[in-house]
């Protein structure tokens, strides 16, 4: 099989990472949106995101004359060999996706599929989902297959053209193999399976990464009240290969667009099918307890002041490095738990500027946001890492100490050398650290 002919419904986080590899791929690729005004800044190029890496994958596409963007999804399917729907699955109040946005994009390319096409679920959906398109499409000429996404943000393009391992989950065989063949030319295992398992597979493994760390938060914890050391902890369980120490590292909980929704989900889907999975409710729990704890380090940090009327320099508001996302930050949990206990928050983060015009500013209503990091801790009582971007680990803690108006450092990412802080007439206080 050589180059396809491929629709993306959607052009977020997922839906444009998917349409600019498989155009780097070789295939022809037209991404499409509802939103007339971002697919003219697409076809500007301009990329909406911060993702390493790829604006240069859709320039190059672009300029091969494999990647377009059109605005409806009508035009896009209508040559399509297989179309790919990366449209959104938002929580809904009880936990559950909400698949009325597949159901929509299903509903509106029915019409227009080309016999012996096939679409491809790649958002994130609950087990059943792809039942849940076919009866939408009511085509019996199209075949509906589960190809879940593993993309990290930040690292998204590195992690689709070199995956640990693409799943899909097809009744059908033959479109199996189709959708299997789109992926040549990248060096993984081809895992095919049944839809069911397939949408439990994206699940289970968000589940368990969340679950990695909230373990050692929770580690962490007893580490500070047992007198250990997390560092070295960490050290000696990740060296067992058996758990490895990706994502081992503490913090001030998970968030991001991934493992919240999709930890609820499971917990609910579960729960759906008669099961009550008691153990990701507990990883849940740990999370939202790190955050408290974060917020009672850094009342401890300014004292017997209290943290009503306390100026608190915050750095980092993205809920981790390398991406623009701000969604279930837990930075911003922290800093609205700062807030309800009457804190003034000054906060710097190099993807958010200091005057916001954007839709991020609805989340960012009512905190300082400034033009750097020294910016954000002047005059504050105490200093707070939140996101573990690089430029913090070598922040001049000299300049720290002149701008501060308290001498306290609270490292929820463990990211300072806790001896250099205290060098520089600092006090330090980070994540299960002596």
């Amino acid at each position: 099989m050589g180059a396809s002919k491929l629709a993306v419904i959607g052009t977020g986080y997922v839906g444009l990472t998917t349409g600019a590899c498989f155009a780097h791929l070789g295939h022809h690729v037209i991404c499409a949106d509802v939103d007339l005004a971002k697919v003219e800044r697409l076809r500007a190029g301009e990329i909406p995101i911060v993702e390493a890496g790829l604006d240069d994958v859709v320039a190059d596409a672009v300029a091969a004359g494999r990647l377009e963007f059109v605005h409806g999804s009508t035009a896009a399917v209508a040559d399509a060999d297989v179309v790919f729907l990366c449209v959104p699955t938002p929580q809904g109040e009880d936990g559950s996706a909400d698949l009325s946005y597949i159901e929509a994009a299903a509903a509106e390319i029915a019409p227009s599929l080309r016999p012996g096409a096939v679409v491809v679920n790649k958002s994130t959906v609950p087990v059943g989902s792809t039942k849940v398109v076919e009866r939408v499409l009511q085509r019996d000429d199209v075949a509906v297959v589960s190809n879940p996404e593993f993309l990290r943000e930040g690292t998204a393009v590195a992690d689709f053209l070199h995956p640990d391992r693409v799943v899909i989950g097809s009744s059908d065989p033959a479109a199996a193999e189709r959708v299997a063949a789109l992926y040549r030319g990248i060096d993984a295992p081809i895992i095919v399976t049944d839809p069911a398992s397939a949408e439990t597979i994206k699940y289970a493994a968000n589940g368990f990464l969340a679950m990695k760390i909230s373990f050692v938060n929770a580690v962490a914890a007893m580490c500070e009240a047992v007198g250990a050391d997390v560092a070295d902890v960490v050290a000696g369980i990740g060296a067992d290969r058996r758990i490895g120490s990706a994502f081992l590292q503490p913090g001030p909980g998970w968030g991001g667009s991934c493992f919240p929704k999709d930890s609820r989900a499971l917990v609910r889907i579960a729960e759906d099918h008669g099961y009550n999975f008691s153990m990701m409710r507990g990883v849940i729990e740990v999370n939202d307890e790190q955050r408290a704890r974060v917020v009672d380090k850094i009342r401890q940090a300014v004292g017997d002041r209290g943290l009503a009327g306390a100026v608190v320099g915050v750095l980092g508001l993205t809920f981790k490095a390398g991406t623009d996302d701000l969604r279930e930050s837990p930075a911003l949990a922290v800093i609205d738990a700062l807030r309800t206990s009457g804190a003034v928050v000054q906060a710097y983060d190099p993807t958010v500027p200091p005057m916001v015009a954007d839709h991020r500013a609805t989340v960012l209503r009512g905190i300082d946001v400034r033009a750097s990091a020294l910016a954000a801790l002047e005059g504050a009582d105490a200093a707070v890492v939140l996101t573990e971007w690089p430029e913090f680990a070598s922040i001049d803690l000299a300049a720290v100490a002149a701008v501060l108006r308290g001498d306290a450092v609270v490292d929820a990412r463990n990211l300072l050398d806790p001896a250099e802080v205290r060098a520089a007439g600092l006090r330090y206080d980070g994540i299960g650290r002596r």
